[in-house]
């Protein structure tokens, strides 16, 4: 999800290049992934939302925006670009897409779940890569081929899901100002400290999966749907738990994304439905735990 998710990086493949990184073509790397990318700072990130797929947990459907899309972000290194992402599958698609992507030289650093209960459940794949970025961008769009995600961009809405939240309170509460997105109101949080992965620092670090990533999606009277996924280091990871547990907020999942990233992260998912300002309140309460920046 780094949907909001969020999203979630990488190590490094091999995929060998002499392309300099200031000389990446956008629009080949663009056409090879049959989408433009959004572009934050010097990081390109592919959005492949699973319009396809119709998850419901505790009676919400869940959006594509909350926890259902996939991704991939490039970033310019020395030898073309690293390449990071989360791509969500179901069962039946894990090893056909895995077998696609090792036979193209990309890494799969985590599979794992993010929520709980709901039908059917999604699985993400956490992948990464160094290299050519043409190349990396087709073995990412082979691979997805092999799973029933929507390879062609979907058609913008005639106007965008209202956020029937109060979202003025809502960044108040976090601390942050968030962004609607496909009916979902998200946040990006980052850390203090500066996170690197095989010695570079990954920056912004909302594209790059390093962010502390938190959804709102209304469920009517005021109340949402949240999920994502706090970023932390070991030492957070039970004070966080017990917060968010404290003030009704499931813990869903807690496992690693990358391999060899500096420091080492933990990252925690979570799931509830109640009243929004509530939620809010908690998720603060448990980013209080956190070396998190404040805004």
């Amino acid at each position: 999800m780094r949907a909001v998710h969020v999203f979630a990086i990488c190590a490094m493949a091999t995929m060998g290049t002499t392309a300099s990184a200031q000389e990446i073509d956008w629009k080949k790397v663009d056409d090879a992934l049959g989408r433009t990318a959004a572009v934050s700072g010097d990081v390109h990130r592919y959005a492949f939302p699973r319009t396809d797929l119709q998850v419901t947990l505790d009676g919400v459907t869940i959006r594509p925006a909350l926890a259902l899309g996939s991704w991939a972000a490039f970033k310019p290194m020395h030898g073309g670009a690293m390449v990071m992402g989360d791509l969500v599958l179901l069962e039946a698609e894990i090893n056909p897409v895995m077998a696609k992507l090792i036979e193209n030289g990309l890494e799969v650093t985590a599979i794992h779940n993010h929520v709980l209960r709901s039908s059917p459940l999604p699985f993400y794949m956490h992948i990464g890569g160094h290299g050519d970025p043409v190349k990396l961008a087709t073995a990412i769009r082979t691979a997805l081929a092999e799973s029933k995600t929507p390879l062609t961009p979907p058609a913008p809405p005639a106007a965008p899901p209202a956020i029937d939240l109060d979202t003025a309170q809502l960044d108040q509460i976090i601390g942050a100002k968030g962004q609607a997105n496909g009916g979902v109101y998200q946040f990006a949080v980052p850390r203090r400290d500066p996170i690197s992965e095989n010695g570079m620092q990954l920056t912004p670090p909302g594209p790059t999966g390093v962010a502390t990533a938190i959804g709102f999606q209304p469920t009517g009277g005021g109340k949402a749907a949240i999920t994502g996924d706090f970023v932390l280091t070991g030492e957070e990871v039970n004070p966080v738990i017990k917060t968010l547990r404290e003030n009704g907020i499931e813990v869903t999942a807690v496992h690693s994304h990358m391999l060899t990233e500096q420091p080492r992260l933990i990252f925690m998912h979570f799931w509830a439905n109640d009243d929004a300002v509530k939620l809010a309140k908690g998720l603060r309460a448990a980013l209080d735990k956190t070396a998190s920046a404040k805004s």
